[in-house]
């Protein structure tokens, strides 16, 4: 099994500016998380941003910043959310994975939509 990635487009809803990146797919992360580099591409100042205390996978804590409304589009799925910023590459995490209802298969490397319910996301809310 390898990584697995998703070519996701990024939108800053605020300016409507919009990218498209291929994120790590990582259901062991929270949020989206978006490099500094992406954050301005998209618009967002993050000297002004506010600022989210996260912990790594090493454990340590940090304080990033936290930038808002980035909507998330893969597919016919899309899901309006906020975004740390973090690290040198785009991560995907279950927040976001969830709410669109998306299947996640390693062996395959690939992210796709819940063919279950291949119109429109399903969420569970139990």
């Amino acid at each position: 099994m390898g990584l697995t990635y998703a070519k996701l487009r990024l939108t800053n809803l605020f300016s409507k500016q919009h990218i498209e990146v291929d994120a790590l797919v990582d259901a062991g992360a929270t949020f989206m998380c978006v490099t500094e580099e992406i954050a301005l591409q998209l618009g967002f100042d993050t000297t002004e941003a506010c600022r989210q205390v996260v912990t790594l996978a090493d454990g340590h804590q940090r304080k990033v910043p936290k930038i808002a409304p980035i909507e998330i589009t893969f597919e016919n799925r899309s899901y309006v959310t906020e975004a740390v910023v973090l690290g040198n590459e785009p991560l995907l995490g279950v927040i976001p994975i969830e709410a669109m209802d998306l299947i996640i298969n390693p062996s395959l490397q690939t992210l796709t939509i819940n063919p279950q319910h291949p119109n429109y996301p399903v969420a569970l809310v139990k």
